[in-house]
């Protein structure tokens, strides 16, 4: 069993009682551990303890994020408008869209290269061309060749090259801090102008922040449109670069995700407790 199928067992365990707080037994037992080894894996997993890992992503906590970030997720909007180039997260990450130009040709003339990596959260299909990363997926162990054939299906004309080396910095960089130093790392996606829209806006939101679809919604000028917001993010062909997962639902629910809600919990505690490694790291 994997580091992330034990991780994501405790999870699932911590989820199912949190109103119990179980302790750190009690949780070891259930993925068949000890307790020392359970709290040095997850420590070395989440850089924080179990204990402060699950006081992260209460429903209150969950709460008072979505309250705080919808401040900020406005006034960024009202402040650059989503049709500036000069977004606040620009050094991270850049968006462009496919045109439908270059949607026409199905990649005649381009070569994708694409690789396989291990991530905290599970196996990754990453997908990249020279325009920037097109596919970042989780690989479902029961269709581990699904991400790979969305890829040859949507870009049918292209070369398609396996690189292992050459797509792992994808993965490194993904998973690490932002560097202020770094060079942004490039996304070229292909979707409807509402989706790139919606995809534009959660590139506001930093590590430690959530919204709510309807928040996300009115940032983007279309405040009844948070089922169609929804259906956006559960579109999302690049996961964590655009971070569909810091999106909850209006009451701090988790709501859905499209590689599996434990996953979402998974990724979202795990930065909401390295946003407050200063308070969150003893007990």
């Amino acid at each position: 069993m994997s580091d992330y199928e034990r991780i994501a067992r405790a999870i699932q365990y911590l989820r199912s009682h949190t109103g119990d707080q179980p302790s750190l037994a009690a949780v070891a037992e259930h993925v068949h551990l000890s307790e020392y080894h359970f709290q040095r894996l997850f420590r070395r997993w989440a850089g924080v303890t179990p204990k402060r890992y699950l006081q992260a992503l209460t429903l209150a906590r969950a709460k008072q994020l979505l309250a705080d970030s919808r401040r900020s997720l406005l006034a960024t909007s009202d402040e650059l408008g989503l049709s500036s180039s000069s977004r606040l997260y620009d050094h991270f990450v850049q968006l462009e869209a496919v045109t439908p130009s270059e949607f026409r040709q199905r990649g005649a003339g381009m070569t994708i290269t694409w690789g396989v990596h291990a991530t905290p959260f599970g196996p990754a299909f990453v997908a990249l061309t020279p325009k920037g990363v097109c596919q970042f997926e989780f690989v479902a162990p029961a269709q581990p060749q699904a991400p790979l054939q969305r890829l040859l299906d949507l870009w049918h004309q292209a070369r398609v090259v396996e690189d292992q080396p050459g797509t792992a910095w994808v993965v490194a960089r993904l998973l690490a801090a932002p560097a202020e130093d770094g060079a942004p790392l490039s996304l070229w996606v292909q979707g409807t102008n509402f989706q790139v829209q919606v995809w534009r806006a959660l590139l506001q939101l930093a590590p430690g922040h959530l919204a709510s679809y309807r928040d996300v919604a009115v940032a983007i000028g279309h405040p009844t449109a948070a089922r169609a917001v929804g259906t956006a993010i559960g579109a999302n062909p690049v996961a964590l670069a655009i971070p569909c997962h810091r999106v909850l639902r209006q009451g701090g629910e988790l709501g859905g995700y499209r590689w599996g809600e434990t996953r979402k919990q998974a990724i979202l505690a795990r930065e909401l407790a390295r946003a407050d490694a200063p308070d969150l790291t003893s007990a």
